[in-house]
């Protein structure tokens, strides 16, 4: 698989456009951790209730059980404390759900703002580089040597546009068959650079 093309401007847009999505997928993912801590900051009053709930639910349940021990009245005087202890455990219990709740939250947008965009640049860019790296590197295989111009001199008389086609002969067919190698030479030329291939070495020379 050909990656880069041998083409200097061709292959430094390569370049350049690869370095872009990098640089893309790096700032969605550094905005998706912003996201992410700004949003989940926001259940640190869920936390810190939670955390004041099972505290006191605590030293209410440490104070109830010495009370409890009173002879006749213990049970009645320890009714109230249990259940205001039962009241700050349920406290604490809506803070850790509201807590819960903003951290799935901010895992939430925090995946959209990094997948949506990220997903947006490759969709466009990297099925181009892949049509690419399929085109020059099928391509690849059949230039060895100056005698294999002949096939993409043929598939640029079918795919170059005519007015490219007719700078390069006034009847290029005709010359195909007449095997004119300088009319062949440049209709190679014309599509393995549309492929991002350079002809060989040896057909440049001749």
């Amino acid at each position: 698989m050909k990656l880069y093309s041998d083409l200097r401007v061709q292959r430094f847009g390569q370049v350049v456009g690869d370095l872009m999505l990098a640089a893309w997928v790096w700032a969605c993912v550094e905005l998706g951790l912003l996201v992410y801590r700004v949003t989940d900051a926001l259940g640190a009053p869920g936390r810190k209730a939670a955390e004041a709930g099972d505290g006191l639910a605590g030293e209410l349940h440490r104070m109830s059980e010495p009370i409890g021990k009173v002879p006749a009245v213990g049970d009645q005087l320890r009714a109230p404390i249990d259940g205001a202890a039962g009241a700050a455990g349920k406290l604490a219990q809506a803070g850790r759900d509201q807590a819960h709740a903003v951290e799935q939250l901010a895992y939430v947008l925090a995946a959209v703002t990094i997948g949506l965009p990220v997903l947006f640049a490759v969709l466009i860019w990297v099925p181009r580089r892949i049509r690419f790296a399929r085109r020059a590197g099928a391509a690849q295989r059949f230039i060895d040597n100056a005698a294999d111009l002949d096939l993409f001199a043929l598939r640029a008389m079918a795919n170059q546009p005519m007015h490219k086609l007719a700078k390069i002969s006034a009847d290029p067919v005709a010359a195909w068959r007449d095997g004119d190698r300088e009319v062949v030479t440049a209709l190679a030329t014309l599509e393995l650079r549309s492929t991002g291939l350079k002809p060989p070495r040896s057909s440049t020379t001749q």
